[in-house]
């Protein structure tokens, strides 16, 4: 019978083992240090969700404490960057008499690309692996596994190997959800996409900017890799919760992070192509001058000190690098919102020329609600921009793109109604179509067709004021108009029942955030809206659409803000309401 000799009794290495052995299949299982003493004298206390065991499967310190056998296979369920010492160690170690260990197949449960081919010097029979297990490992002696877990095995770098079948059986029968594939390397560069993030999981506190983060590293790791995230089409059961990924885990027991062979691996593999992959490398860095901090510690402040630019990728995208994306096959969802204030002529602009791939959307219709006392475009129901968002083509999974031929002002309606809907990848092309045609990229013309999606949408995801919340932080907070200025002092007002502003609100025109139809530098932004401290911030315009630009240019800035919906529409047609007219007041 074949015996297993799994080096790494880690949270993937032991629960490898511990299932083998709950299975009848033997194993030995290779540990060290506080776990190697734990496991010897008490065992291995294995947690799964409805019991407990106590599991006594064979464990040794090293090599020389065991005697390999011709029908061994080695497993290897170490870090990464312990898998050339590993290797090294093992490779020569005596099988009999003519034999060493590097005519045993090798199986390489680890995250990454270079272990693989790392094994190969060495070892004649290299097997890699995709894992995806839930498992965690924190205190010396014991690992808790939800589940078992799935894994996917293939002979690398190609081919066969006469083992491959029996060491998928028997890993079948031991519970595991097993599936042999050809182009194993293929399935790793997918499964490193998702690993990009293990360093944010492990450094930084939830929160919307970690997210955009994560969204870039994998962006990056993408258009490196020339490969999608690796999604697994099996049921693995419910979600679970744990504390947090491998690298988290690493931190929380102040072990080594193998970030190296994750975000470093696509900072290696951009150089060779001539590439850059920012993000990735300046997370690399925090990582190892974290020093001893509690995982998950750091907060937004950190991250942006770290990646100055996030705040700005995280609303805007550029032109060339959308090109690129449709070019590599990986394009957004790309939405048209062509609107102005008087032109009702945006679906005849879309027609005359638009973004390849670009479905037009219409502001008026598909986002807002029917005017009415909440004013002229209230937020629309929730499932009715479901729908529409379906038509457009829109996927849980899929970012999107929204743009205009005027800055933005009209696009970043979409943008904040999408992402109050509950989408977080979302971003207005900066400089608009004028940066799409300045570049010469290719127009396309009449009208597009998307595939239907089958987004969920659900509301609330963004703050919003009430007239009442609206005129109460005007008092209490800071409560910005988005209008051009002589609409603030009631000069002119070409649309409303009335002419002025919200008293106590500051005049902040929409297109002060704007030079040459671009959005300002975030320096700039950040230097004329930095008196507002940590105020609470609001914003409104004429009726809810021109505000939600002057939100994405203070988020660029660093500044969250809420929406006043109904905005002056809403409260010019309120006789109750006051109105203030002149400078700020």
């Amino acid at each position: 019978m074949t015996r297993y000799v799994v080096i790494g009794a880690g949270a993937v290495g032991a629960t490898v083992a511990a299932q083998l052995h709950l299975a009848g299949r033997r194993v030995t299982l290779i540990a060290r240090g506080d776990h190697l003493d734990a496991l010897r004298t008490k065992g291995l206390r294995y947690v799964r969700p409805r019991e407990t065991r106590v599991i006594d499967v064979p464990v040794a310190g090293g090599p020389d404490e065991i005697e390999l056998r011709p029908d061994d296979v080695l497993v290897v369920a170490t870090k990464s960057q312990d898998t050339e010492a590993v290797l090294r160690t093992w490779a020569w170690q005596p099988v009999d008499a003519s034999t060493a260990a590097a005519e045993l197949p090798v199986v390489l449960l680890q995250n990454g690309l270079e272990n693989d081919r790392a094994a190969l010097r060495r070892f004649a029979g290299v097997i890699g692996a995709v894992v995806w297990m839930p498992s965690s490992h924190l205190e010396p002696g014991e690992v808790v596994a939800p589940s078992p877990g799935a894994l996917w095995l293939g002979a690398y770098p190609g081919g066969g190997h006469p083992r491959l079948a029996g060491i998928a059986e028997d890993l079948t029968a031991a519970g595991f959800h097993v599936e042999v594939v050809p182009g194993i390397q293929r399935l790793k560069a997918g499964k490193l996409v998702g690993n990009t993030v293990n360093v944010l999981d492990a450094l930084y506190r939830p929160s919307d900017l970690r997210a955009a983060a994560a969204r870039i590293l994998k962006q990056e790791a993408r258009t490196v890799l020339g490969t999608d995230d690796f999604v697994p089409a099996v049921d693995l059961g419910e979600p679970v919760k744990r504390g947090g990924s491998s690298t988290w885990q690493s931190l929380r027991r102040g072990a080594a992070p193998e970030t190296d062979f994750l975000n470093g691996e696509i900072v290696l593999q951009a150089r060779l192509a001539g590439l850059d992959a920012p993000y990735n490398a300046a997370l690399t860095e925090r990582i190892h001058r974290a020093g001893e901090i509690a995982p998950g510690s750091l907060d937004d402040a950190d991250l942006v000190a770290t990646l100055p630019d996030l705040p700005r990728r995280a609303v805007l995208a550029d032109a060339a690098e959308l090109h690129a994306l449709i070019e590599a096959g990986q394009a957004p969802v790309l939405l048209d919102v062509r609107w102005a204030l008087g032109d009702p002529h945006g679906h005849d602009h879309y027609r005359a020329g638009h973004i390849p791939g670009a479905v037009y959307v219409d502001l008026d219709s598909r986002l807002a609600a029917p005017p009415g006392p909440a004013g002229r475009h209230p937020l629309p129901d929730v499932g009715d921009l479901q729908a529409a968002a379906r038509s457009w083509g829109v996927t849980a999974r899929r970012p999107i793109v929204v743009y205009d031929d005027n800055g933005g002002t009209a696009a970043a309606r979409a943008w904040w109604l999408l992402r109050w809907a509950g989408l977080d990848d979302v971003r207005i092309l900066d400089g608009s179509l004028a940066s799409w045609r300045a570049h010469g990229f290719a127009l396309s013309t009449g009208d597009e067709t998307a595939t239907a999606g089958d987004v969920v949408l659900t509301g609330g995801r963004l703050p919003t004021l009430t007239t009442d919340e609206a005129a109460a932080l005007a008092e209490t907070g800071v409560l910005l108009d988005a209008r051009a200025t002589e609409r603030y002092r009631g000069e002119v007002e070409p649309v409303d029942p009335r002419a002025g502003h919200i008293p106590g609100a500051r005049s902040a025109p929409t297109t002060d955030n704007l030079r040459a139809g671009f959005f300002r530098p975030t320096g700039e932004l950040r230097e004329k809206y930095g008196d507002l401290g940590g105020a609470k911030v609001g914003v409104y315009c004429g009726s809810g659409v021109t505000a939600a630009h002057e939100i994405a240019a203070l988020a660029v800035a660093g500044i969250p803000a809420a929406l006043y919906p109904g905005s002056w529409s809403a409260w010019s047609a309120d006789p109750a309401r006051p109105v203030a007219t002149g400078e700020d007041s």
